[in-house]
C-alpha cells in the first residue's frame, strides 16, 4: 500500500466520517478509542494546516506598516 501525502480535504472528511459514525453509534466500545486517537491526529493535523495557511497569507499580504 502507497502512502499518499494527506491533505486537509481528506483528513476533514475522515473526521466528519468518524463523528458520524460515533453519532451514530456505528463504532463499537472495542474500536472506540481507536477512532477517538484517529480524530486526534487529524484535528492537530488541520490545525497545524490552518496555521500554516495563515502564516503564509500573512507574509503575503504583511502586518507591516511600513509596506
Amino acid at each position: 500500500m502507497s502512502k499518499k501525502k494527506e491533505s486537509y480535504q481528506s483528513a476533514m472528511l475522515e473526521l466528519q466520517e468518524i463523528v458520524t459514525q460515533i453519532e451514530s453509534n456505528a463504532i463499537e466500545i472495542d474500536e472506540l478509542s481507536t477512532q477517538m486517537k484517529r480524530a486526534a491526529t487529524l484535528i492537530t493535523f488541520c490545525q497545524k494546516k490552518l496555521r500554516a495557511t495563515e502564516g503564509e497569507i500573512t507574509t503575503l499580504f504583511g502586518d507591516d506598516p511600513n509596506g
